[in-house]
């Protein structure tokens, strides 16, 4: 009997297909085969223009990375980030002609639609911080009346492009201090503004619809650096979502957000809340209740936009232990969890997607729609548990 196959599916960075997870995908190629699941990697660029086979990459140990012509997996695994260039366009593309096949995780929306949709249910409203639609300098404006500090983020930004931080001076009435990263991730130069002619200044940034105005949270450590937590939730080998592990990180000097790839430093998440909140029990009270609005997300979202099988939470957390919702991540990063030296946890956050796949596959019944698949688990799971408890 042949092994179920899993397509991870990505793009190139650039002409020369460059992967940015390489090494990633090796290892999950690795660990699949331990498991009996086959695995390559593809673009959607790699179909052939018949549509019936993948130029397929994939991985031996003896001869590292080939190409095979392979035809489409039993499921895929969607790895695609924002890309803006005809190589996103190959992706929408492919998504649209290909959107009946089997697939781990559908696409999330952009940040402002999430940040509604999640608006929507009142248990998460008090987690996330007031958000507005930029539409003009009127909405900068009145967020800063309300709020010392904001933040302007493009609704499609990743790894801290574009974001810039707006903060109210105390001692100089109507001036502010503006921050931030340009599109390339470059720390911008703090400049102190007036009012008054902060709107010329934020005239070329083109924000009109693509920008999201966001109350600022507080989150200076004693160094002066920003620091904020990366949760990482996943579907396990029995199509249900947990914490597979949260980790702290610190922004590099003068940068105004935490984002690894601009520099940011992993650390261990109760060793950088110590900094923050020193009362134990407050601590192990704010993690229980982190990895509960964690799960919970997860599950409301993928009801909302169909199957996930993880997503990254980045969370911020004030002097009082509130927690707040920063953004939403469906495409996560794990190495945050290799620096810190969780090495269990990171070969955890690796191997998840696998176990999940392997579920997914087993699980797998046509015409039957997702939550019904689930109840039809949940069921399943009941009646082992009663049959277990008969047996003692």
């Amino acid at each position: 009997m042949s092994s179920p196959v899993l397509g991870i599916m990505t793009l190139y960075l650039n002409e020369h297909r460059a992967l940015e997870e390489r090494s990633i995908y090796r290892r999950m190629i690795l660990e699949g085969r331990k498991r009996g699941l086959d695995i390559y990697v593809f673009t959607p660029a790699d179909v052939h223009p018949g549509g019936k086979q993948i130029e397929a990459m994939v991985f031996h140990s003896e001869k590292g990375w080939s190409r095979e012509w392979r035809p489409f997996p039993d499921m895929i695994f969607d790895r695609c980030r924002i890309q803006r260039n005809r190589r996103f366009q190959q992706l929408l593309a492919f998504r649209e002609k290909y959107g009946h096949l089997l697939f781990l995780n559908r696409p999330l929306r952009n940040k402002w639609t999430i940040h509604q949709t999640l608006s929507g249910k009142p248990a998460f409203r008090e987690h996330l911080p007031e958000t507005i639609l930029f539409q003009d300098m009127s909405d900068v404006n009145r967020m800063l009346k309300s709020a010392a500090l904001i933040y302007l983020k493009p609704i499609n930004g990743t790894g801290g492009r574009g974001i810039l931080r707006i903060e109210r001076i105390k001692s100089e009435s109507n001036m502010v201090l503006v921050q931030g990263r340009d599109q390339k991730r470059r720390i911008i130069t703090p400049r102190k503004v007036h009012l008054s002619r902060l709107g010329s200044l934020l005239q070329h940034w083109n924000m009109k619809d693509k920008y999201l105005v966001q109350e600022g949270i507080q989150l200076q450590l004693p160094n002066g650096r920003v620091h904020d937590y990366r949760m990482l939730v996943q579907k396990n080998g029995e199509g249900q979502w947990e914490l597979t592990g949260c980790a702290g990180r610190m922004g590099a000097e003068k940068s105004v957000t935490s984002n690894l790839h601009g520099g940011g430093q992993a650390v261990a998440m109760n060793r950088l809340m110590k900094q923050w909140i020193s009362d134990e029990d407050q601590r192990i009270e704010i993690h229980t209740t982190a990895e509960k609005f964690g799960i919970d997300v997860a599950s409301f979202l993928e009801d909302t936009y169909g199957d996930l099988c993880e997503l990254a939470l980045d969370l911020a957390i004030d002097k009082s232990g509130r927690i707040y919702l920063l953004e939403v991540n469906p495409k996560p990063a794990r190495e945050v969890f290799a620096r810190i030296g969780e090495r269990e946890i990171y070969q955890k956050a690796i191997t998840q997607p696998l176990a999940y796949a392997l579920w997914v596959y087993r699980n797998k019944k046509p015409g039957i729609p997702r939550k019904e698949r689930s109840i039809i688990t949940t069921v399943k799971k009941s009646t082992r548990m009663r049959k277990v408890r008969k047996t003692r």
